[in-house]
């Protein structure tokens, strides 16, 4: 999940430049900024950011693209909701590049896996749960915090396998053989971290939590 800026064909990243920078305006005209105005939030979206920039580059990789590390996209989209976790998880790959772990010319294409399917992962999930499944603290923190965790790295690994097999970059059974199955095990410490991040959250700190709401999760308890 960190594409170098020389494995993919030039137009691929061309590709993803047009499709992140519209992503990246729409979420910057429609993010709730206002929830920010409050210095704690703002501090604990800053410090996801940053927290997420060092976990990012403890990676491991089998060859050049094929790298794996833990995500971190549904805490922050079910914290802060899609555009600002869009956003932030941008401006961790922003990181990344400037801390010299990644390519300028790749971020968008990294971002638009990392920030873009996995918010969208995320944020596809808590719609769900919260449609169909009844509204309990302990599904609540299940479906999203555990298994959405699971499922949203486990959606970014396959969209960045899509990726790389369209490009040319590598053959599918190569990556279906040697690469995708680490997310199996990867998801495993992703919905654990994450499931016990966001039970902390809505246990001690509920206000950090947009898309939780105690007067109806707990009333049900």
């Amino acid at each position: 999940m960190n594409l170098p800026d020389n494995l993919l064909g030039e137009g691929w990243y061309w590709a993803a430049w047009a499709v992140w920078i519209p992503l990246f305006a729409r979420s910057v005209v429609r993010a709730p900024w206002s929830r920010l105005r409050d210095a704690e939030l703002l501090n604990v979206w800053l410090g996801m950011i940053v927290l997420l920039t060092l976990v990012w580059h403890l990676k491991a990789g089998v060859r050049p693209g094929l790298s794996l590390h833990l995500l971190g996209a549904t805490v922050f989209t079910l914290s802060f909701g899609p555009h600002l976790a869009f956003i932030g998880l941008s401006l961790v790959s922003l990181g990344i590049v400037l801390n010299g772990g990644g390519d300028l010319f790749a971020l968008a294409a990294n971002a638009s896996l990392t920030a873009g399917v996995g918010v969208l992962v995320s944020g596809g999930i808590q719609s769900l749960v919260a449609r169909f499944l009844p509204r309990h603290f302990f599904v609540y923190l299940f479906a999203n915090g555990f298994f959405g965790a699971a499922l949203t790295i486990l959606g970014v690994g396959l969209a960045a396998s899509a990726l790389l097999t369209l490009a040319g970059a590598y053959e599918w059974e190569y990556l279906a053989g040697e690469y995708l199955p680490y997310f199996l095990l990867l998801g495993f410490s992703e919905a654990w971290l994450s499931g016990m991040l966001m039970t902390l959250f809505v246990v001690y700190r509920p206000q950090w939590v947009s898309t939780f709401d105690d007067s109806v999760y707990l009333a049900n308890k």
